[in-house]
C-alpha cells in the first residue's frame, strides 16, 4: 500500500508508482497531511465528495483546505482555504466546476475549481450543516442541520423554503431521490415523509413499524432509480422499504458484532439497471460491510479494529471508494480488486482437524490452528397469512477473522495451543488478540456493558488525569471509561489505588474495542487476582505469602539475603503482581510472558513473580540497600524473558503440592454469559467504611474549599475595599490638585477669552463696516443698474410712442385726404343740385314759404330743446369722463412710484388705449361721412320724388304734407320724451360710477399716504360742437334737419367752409391728445 503525504504542497501526484491493490484490502494508495512544522502531527480529513464523473473528488480537512483528487490523470490541487473546519461537502452541481462547502460558521460556500474564487455566500442555519443534497439536475440544493433544512436555488443562490421542526423533534437528513423531484425528510422519531419539490406539498408518509425493535434511524440510503430506501440506526437491523408500495419489503439482521448503523452507501452497478443490490453498512466498530440486499450475503468489507473507517464515499459508476479514516487519513479503494473474489467458487464447507506434527508446526506455525468452520446459511421465517415483513439474519461467512474473534470455535485445543507456545515461545502476533479472547471465553455481554457504560464516569477517577497524567487522550478516555466501568461492577474497584497500573496495558491493547478490554481486566481480576482483596486496603499478605514459601523453597539463600536486607515480599513480590510486570517488562516481554499466563492455571502468575526473582538473583544478592531493592522492582532489567519463562514452568512442576499455589488458588472460571457475576471477596465493612469516609472526608474537603472560598472572596473583597478606599483617597486628593489646576487654566483661558472676544468684536466691527461698504456699492450698482434699464425702457417706449404717433399722423392724413376728396364730391355734387333747386326754388317759393316758415319756427324750438338736452349730457358725460380719465391718471401716477413695472405695463396699455381710440376716432368720422353720403343720397331720391310727385299731384302732396307733419310731431313728441328720460337715467349712472371713482381714489390716498399727489379739480366742461344732419348750415343755431330750397349758394359755401373747419380742429386735437398721456376725452355729441 502507497502512503502519499500532501504536506504544504499546493498540487502534485496522487501516488508515485502505478497502484496494484491487493484483493485482501483493495487500498489503491492511502493519503495523510502532515502539519507543517510538525511531521508528527497530521491534520485530519473530515469529509469527501465525488463528481458526477467518478473519477475526480473534493475533500475537506480540518483547518478548512479543501483539496481535488483527479484520480484518471493522478494529480492533486488545493483549490480553496476557508480557514474553518468544513462540515459537508457537495460536487455534482450544474456548473461542473462549482462546488458547496458547508463551514463550522454554520454558512454554506460556493467556490469554482478553476478560478478558485468565491461564487456565493449562503447564510440562514443556526447550528452545523450535516449533510448537503444538490437535485439530479443540480440546479436545487437542500441543507440540513439538527433543528432546520433549506431549499436553495444554485442559479440565484437565494433561499426559496425553510423547514422548521420542533427541537423535541429533531431532523436527521432531508436529501432528493434520485431520478424525480420528490424530497425525503427523516426525523429522530422515525417518521419519514416525501415532499413535491415544486409544490413542497405533502405526497405521503411511510407507516412506523410498531411491531420489532426501535431503530431510532441515524443513516439513510436509497438506490439509483430511487425505489428503494435502506434505514439504520441504534441496532443491528436494517429496513428495506418499497417507495412505490410504501411498504416495508424486509428487516435484515447484521452480524452481531455489529451495534449501531453509522452509515450506508449503495455501491453502484452499470449493469443493474439502478436498482443497486449490494449496500455498504459502515457500523460502530469502523468496519464498512457489503452486503447484497436481496440473498443477504457478505460480500466484503473494508477497515478492522485498528484501523477503522469514518466515513465513505462511492463513485458514481461505481470504480472506486474514499474512505475518510479515523486516523484523520484517506484511503482510496479500488472496487474491481475487492469484487474480484466474489464469482470464485465457494470454499469447500467441510475441512479436516488432522493431527498435530511439531515438524510442520516448525516450520509453519500457524498450520496448527486447524478449525472447523461451519458455513454460512441464511434462516428465513415461515411466512404466515398476515403481511407481515419477512426478518432475514445475516451471518458472515465462516472463513473470515472477524468470525473467529465473535465465535469461539469448539475445534480449538487449550492443550495444543500450549505446546505451540512451548515450542514457539509466544503465539503468532496476527492471532495473539483472538487465542487470548478464545483461552480467556469472553462472552461479550453487549447488554450488560452497555448498562454499565451508561453510568457515566465514577466519581472516584474523576480526577484520574491528574493521578496519572497520560500523553495521548485518547488513551487517558479509555482508561478512565474503562475503570468507572470497573468500579460501577464492583465498588472495591473504585477505592484500589493501583487499578490503573493492572488495567493500563490492556487498555492500551485494546482500546479500539472496550468491551473486550474490560472483559479481559474482568476475567484476569476474576482468576489471576484470586485473594488480592482479602486484606485490602493492605497488600494481599496470603498471596505473598505463598510467593515468599515457594522462593523459599527454591533458593533459601536468596531469601535469606532479602530478609537480611529488610525486603520483605511487600517490596520484591507485590509491585511485580500489581503493575503486572508492566514496569520491568518490554512491550514484547510482556506480551510473550501473558502468553503463558493465559493459557496455564492461575498459579502461575505467582510462579512468575519467583521466577523473576530467582533469575535476578546475581544483581539482587549485590544490592544491600532498600532504596536499590525498591528501584530495582520498579524498572527495566537486562532479563531473559525466555529463560524466565523456562524458569517459570520448572516451578510449577517442581514445586511440592503443601506448597504450591495452586493449592490454595482456584482454576480458570470464565465470565458467566447475559450478566457478568457478582464480585464481593473482599472486606465489605472496610470498602464500605473507606467509601464514607471517603465521602465525608470529601464533603469536608467542599466544606472546607466552600469556606476557604468564601475567606478568600472576603479577604478579596476586604483588600478590594482597602485598596479602593486608599484609591478613593488618592484620587480625591488628585481631584483637588487637579480642580486647582483646573481652576487657574481656567482663569487663564477665560483671560484668554475676554481678549479674544474684544479682538473678535472688533473683527466683527470691521467685517461690519466692509459689509455695509460692500451692501451700499452694491446697492449703489444696483441703483445705476436700474436706474440705466429703466432709461433705456423708456428711450424704448419713446422711440416706440413716437414710432406710433407718426403711424397715426399719416393715417390721420390719409383719412382726411380722403374726407377732403369726398367733400369735394359732395360739393360737385352739391353744385349741381343747387343748380336745379334754384330752377325749382322760384317756382315753389310763393307756395311753401308760409309753410315752411311756420314748419322752421317749430322745427327751431324743437332742436333748440334737443340741443339743450345733448349739451346737458354731454357736459355731463366730458365732466364724469374727465373725472375717471384724472382718476386713472393719479392711479397710474401711483403705480408707476411704487412698482416700474406696473408704468410699463401701464404705458403699453396707454399706447394701446390711444391707438384704439385713434381707431375709433377714424371710424367715427368715416360713418360720419358715410352717413352724410347716405342723407345727401337720401336726400336727392327725396327731393327727386318730390319734384315728380309735385308735378303729378301737387294737391294730394299737400293733404300728405300735412298728415305727415301730424305724424312727425307726435314722434318728435314721443322721441323727446323717451330722451329725456334716458338722459335722467344716464346721469344717475353717471353721478353712481362717479361716486364709486371718488371711494376708489380715496381708498388709494389712504393706502399712499405719502403721495405728494392729489386729485385734480373737476374740469371744466366744453361744449361740443354738435353736429347735425343739415345740408345748408353747420352752425349750432341752424339745428333744423329739413333743408331750405330758397337758401343761396352763400350758405351752402358757408357751411362747406365750416365743415373743413370742423375738420382742421379735429385733427388739431387728435395730435394734441397724442402727445399728452391723459387720454382724450369726446363728448358724446359727436356720435351718431
Amino acid at each position: 500500500m502507497q502512503t502519499t503525504d500532501i504536506g504544504s504542497k499546493g498540487n502534485g501526484k496522487i501516488w508515485h508508482r502505478k497502484p496494484s491493490p491487493a484483493s485482501s484490502d483493495g487500498v489503491m494508495v492511502n493519503v495523510i497531511h502532515s502539519a507543517a512544522g510538525y511531521p508528527s502531527k497530521t491534520v485530519r480529513f473530515l469529509h469527501a465528495a465525488f463528481d458526477t464523473t467518478g473519477e475526480a473528488f473534493l475533500a475537506g480537512d480540518h483547518h478548512g483546505n479543501v483539496y481535488t483528487f483527479d484520480l484518471n490523470r493522478n494529480r492533486f490541487n488545493l483549490v480553496q482555504k476557508t480557514g474553518q473546519a468544513c462540515t459537508a461537502l457537495a460536487f455534482n452541481l450544474r456548473r461542473k466546476t462549482e462546488y458547496l462547502v458547508a463551514l463550522a460558521d454554520y454558512s454554506i460556500k460556493c467556490f469554482d475549481t478553476d478560478t478558485k474564487e468565491l461564487v456565493s455566500w449562503m447564510r440562514g442555519h443556526e447550528s452545523a450543516v450535516s449533510s448537503v443534497s444538490v437535485h439530479g439536475s443540480g440546479r436545487y440544493a437542500i441543507t440540513t442541520s439538527t433543528d432546520t433544512a433549506q431549499l436553495w436555488d444554485l442559479d440565484t443562490f437565494q433561499r426559496k423554503r425553510k423547514l422548521n421542526v420542533r427541537q423535541s423533534v429533531g431532523i436527521q437528513k432531508v436529501f432528493f431521490l434520485p431520478l424525480s423531484n420528490i424530497i425525503l425528510s427523516c426525523f429522530k422519531d422515525d417518521s419519514i415523509f416525501a415532499w413535491e419539490s415544486d409544490t413542497l406539498h405533502c405526497k405521503y408518509q411511510l407507516p412506523v413499524p410498531e411491531e420489532g425493535p426501535k431503530l431510532h434511524y441515524k443513516a439513510f440510503a436509497v438506490t439509483q432509480d430511487g425505489r428503494v430506501l435502506v434505514a439504520g440506526g441504534k441496532s443491528n437491523y436494517l429496513h428495506l422499504w418499497c417507495l412505490d408500495t410504501r411498504q416495508l419489503l424486509r428487516i435484515i439482521q447484521m452480524p452481531p458484532k455489529v451495534r449501531t448503523v453509522r452509515s450506508m452507501v449503495f455501491l453502484p452497478d452499470s449493469f443493474d439497471g439502478g436498482s443497486s443490490q449490494v449496500l455498504g453498512v459502515l457500523s460502530q466498530d469502523g468496519i464498512l460491510r457489503f452486503i447484497n440486499i436481496q440473498t443477504c450475503k457478505l460480500i466484503f468489507d473494508i477497515g478492522s479494529h485498528d484501523d477503522g473507517i469514518g466515513s465513505a464515499v462511492i463513485a458514481p459508476n461505481g470504480h472506486y471508494i474514499v474512505a475518510v479514516m479515523e486516523n484523520g487519513s484517506l484511503n482510496i479503494y479500488n472496487v474491481q480488486s475487492l469484487t474480484q473474489d466474489v464469482n470464485k467458487p465457494p470454499p469447500p464447507l467441510v475441512k479436516v482437524i488432522t493431527d498435530f506434527d511439531r515438524s510442520k508446526a516448525s516450520r509453519d506455525p500457524v498450520s496448527g490452528l486447524k478449525m472447523k468452520v461451519a458455513s454460512g446459511r441464511v434462516e428465513r421465517p415461515v411466512k404466515t397469512r398476515d403481511s407481515k415483513a419477512q426478518t432475514r439474519i445475516l451471518r458472515p461467512p465462516a472463513d473470515t477473522l472477524e468470525d473467529k474473534e465473535n465465535e469461539l470455535p469448539e475445534g480449538l485445543n487449550k492443550k495444543r495451543l500450549q505446546a505451540l507456545l512451548k515450542g514457539f515461545g509466544e503465539y503468532p502476533a496476527k492471532y495473539r488478540m483472538f487465542i487470548w479472547r478464545s483461552l480467556l471465553r469472553l462472552p461479550e455481554n453487549h447488554a450488560a456493558f452497555s448498562s454499565l457504560t451508561d453510568k457515566g464516569t465514577h466519581s472516584a477517577f474523576v480526577r484520574l488525569h491528574e493521578v496519572y497524567p497520560i500523553k495521548s487522550t485518547k488513551l487517558q478516555r479509555v482508561l478512565q471509561r474503562i475503570l468507572s466501568l470497573l468500579a460501577h461492577w464492583s465498588a472495591i474497584f473504585g477505592e484500589v489505588r493501583y487499578l490503573p497500573l493492572v488495567a493500563f496495558p490492556f487498555v492500551k491493547l485494546f482500546q479500539n474495542n472496550q468491551m473486550i478490554c474490560f472483559e479481559v481486566i474482568a476475567t484476569v481480576i476474576m482468576n489471576w487476582c484470586q485473594h488480592w482483596f482479602e486484606y485490602f486496603p493492605n497488600p494481599p499478605l496470603n498471596v505473598l505469602s505463598m510467593a515468599e514459601n515457594v522462593l523459599a523453597h527454591h533458593d533459601k539463600e536468596l531469601l535469606q539475603h532479602l530478609v537480611n536486607c529488610g525486603v520483605t515480599s511487600q517490596l520484591y513480590a507485590w509491585p511485580l503482581l500489581e503493575t503486572l510486570f508492566s514496569e520491568v517488562l518490554t512491550r514484547e516481554e510482556w506480551l510473550k510472558l501473558f502468553d503463558n499466563v493465559f493459557s496455564n492455571h492461575p498459579s502461575f502468575l505467582l510462579m512468575a513473580v519467583v521466577s523473576y526473582v530467582i533469575c535476578s538473583r546475581a544483581p539482587l544478592i549485590h544490592c544491600t540497600l532498600k532504596d536499590d531493592f525498591e528501584y530495582f522492582f520498579h524498572h527495566r532489567n537486562n532479563l531473559d524473558i525466555n529463560a524466565m519463562i523456562k524458569e517459570t514452568y520448572r516451578l510449577m512442576d517442581s514445586t511440592p503440592t503443601d506448597l504450591h499455589p495452586q493449592r490454595m488458588l482456584s482454576d480458570f472460571e470464565p465470565l458467566t454469559r447475559g450478566q457478568y457475576p457478582v464480585f464481593n471477596k473482599y472486606p465489605t465493612f472496610i470498602v464500605e467504611y473507606q467509601s464514607q469516609e471517603r465521602e465525608r472526608i470529601r464533603q469536608q474537603e467542599l466544606e472546607y474549599l466552600r469556606e476557604r472560598q468564601i475567606a478568600h472572596e472576603l479577604e478579596s473583597e476586604a483588600v478590594k475595599r482597602k485598596a479602593g478606599d486608599e484609591a478613593w483617597y488618592k484620587q480625591q486628593e488628585l481631584l483637588q490638585e487637579a480642580e486647582e489646576q483646573r481652576r487657574k487654566i481656567l482663569l487663564e483661558e477665560e483671560n484668554k477669552l475676554m481678549a479674544q472676544r474684544v479682538r473678535l468684536a472688533a473683527m466683527k466691527r470691521e467685517v461690519k463696516v466692509k459689509e455695509l461698504h460692500v451692501l451700499d456699492a452694491s446697492r449703489r450698482r444696483f441703483l445705476k443698474y436700474q436706474q440705466d434699464q429703466k432709461k433705456m425702457e423708456l428711450r424704448r417706449l419713446d422711440d416706440e410712442i413716437d414710432r406710433k404717433r407718426s403711424l397715426r399722423e399719416q393715417e390721420t392724413g390719409t383719412a382726411v385726404q380722403d374726407i377732403e376728396i369726398r367733400q369735394m364730391e359732395l360739393e360737385a355734387q352739391r353744385r349741381m343740385f343747387e343748380q336745379q333747386l334754384a330752377k325749382e326754388q322760384e317756382r315753389v317759393t310763393q307756395e311753401v314759404k308760409g309753410q315752411v316758415d311756420a314748419c322752421r319756427r317749430k322745427a327751431e324750438i324743437e332742436d333748440h330743446m334737443l340741443y339743450k338736452l345733448i349739451e346737458t349730457d354731454a357736459y355731463h358725460d366730458i365732466g364724469a369722463k374727465t373725472k375717471m380719465e384724472e382718476a386713472l391718471a393719479e392711479a397710474d401716477q401711483l403705480c408707476t412710484d411704487t412698482d416700474w413695472q406696473v408704468e410699463m405695463i401701464s404705458r403699453q396699455q396707454q399706447a394701446d388705449t390711444d391707438r384704439e381710440r385713434d381707431h375709433q376716432v377714424l371710424a367715427r368720422l368715416s360713418r360720419g361721412t358715410r352717413a352724410k353720403e347716405g342723407q345727401i343720397l337720401n336726400l336727392m331720391k327725396e327731393v327727386e320724388g318730390k319734384r315728380w310727385e309735385d308735378v303729378v299731384e301737387r294737391r294730394a302732396q299737400l293733404e300728405e304734407e300735412k298728415q305727415s307733419s301730424v305724424l312727425a310731431e307726435a314722434r318728435r313728441r314721443q322721441f323727446l320724451a323717451e330722451e329725456m328720460a334716458q338722459a335722467m337715467q344716464h346721469e344717475e349712472n353717471l353721478n353712481r360710477s362717479q361716486g364709486e371713482s371718488f371711494e376708489r381714489l380715496r381708498d388709494l390716498r389712504v393706502r399712499s399716504p405719502n403721495s405728494a399727489r392729489r386729485l385734480l379739480t373737476e374740469p371744466v366742461a366744453v361744449e361740443p360742437k354738435p353736429r347735425n344732419i343739415c345740408l345748408n348750415d353747420k352752425s349750432s343755431d341752424d339745428s333744423s334737419s329739413h333743408f331750405s330750397l330758397d337758401r343761396g349758394r352763400s350758405d351752402l359755401e358757408t357751411k362747406e367752409r365750416e365743415l373743413m373747419m370742423d375738420v382742421r380742429e379735429l385733427r388739431q386735437k387728435l395730435a394734441a391728445r397724442a402727445r399728452s398721456t391723459v387720454p382724450p376725452a369726446y363728448s358724446s355729441s359727436t356720435q351718431n
